[in-house]
């Protein structure tokens, strides 16, 4: 994709523009990335996405290859392990709520069937497409609320309303690239969407 075309966001950084052409908005059906892109998002809090992508391959390492029933059966020791890893982030809240979150996880897998099932239910398994977000992208909504308030209600952590919409974002439940970007036109012919208010 040329440097001028997409979305404005994905210009500055060769890692931004890549994660922004190969991955972002794509509808993700497989639970190991679905809970790669949660513990990337909650990693996230309070620190900028191109800090993550740049930490990216440290996270996979501390996080068993984002596999949760691993990272489910982590102690103190592996929170202990994780802080020694080079380059990667030192926030022992963060490595804690991501276990938790990964005993959550495989919760739900098993009274759905996968996680993925789950969430997408949320949407009748169609990726929605906000054309009121083309003036101005929200940084939650109706949504991520009731997706946000289901995995606290449940016990996951670092994953509020705000976190999640940019989780639905990421995994293709929202379509939030700008009209003129072509990964717009890509995702709303190639995957089934609903058009909402």
């Amino acid at each position: 994709m040329p440097e001028e075309a997409g979305c404005g966001w994905r210009q500055g950084d060769p890692l931004l523009c890549s994660y922004h052409d190969r991955e972002w908005g794509i509808p993700v059906h497989d639970d190991r990335r679905q809970f790669e892109h949660l513990t990337l998002e909650a990693m996230q809090c309070g620190l900028s996405w191109l800090l993550i992508l740049k930490k990216r391959e440290a996270i996979r390492e501390a996080f068993a290859d984002f596999d949760p029933k691993q990272v489910a059966t982590f102690t103190e020791d592996d929170v202990t392990r994780i802080l020694s890893i080079p380059n990667m982030i030192r926030s022992v809240p963060k490595i804690r709520a991501i276990i938790q979150n990964a005993q959550v996880f495989l919760e739900i897998e098993r009274e759905y069937g996968s996680f993925d099932s789950w969430l997408w239910s949320f949407t009748g398994n169609k990726t929605f497409v906000y054309p009121s977000h083309q003036q101005g992208c929200p940084a939650s909504n109706e949504l991520s609320d009731r997706v946000a308030a289901e995995l606290k209600k449940r016990g996951m952590r670092y994953l509020g309303s705000i976190t999640l919409y940019s989780h639905l974002q990421a995994v293709g439940l929202i379509n939030d690239h700008a009209a003129t970007c072509p990964q717009y036109a890509y995702i709303n012919s190639h995957y089934p969407i609903a058009v909402q208010k």
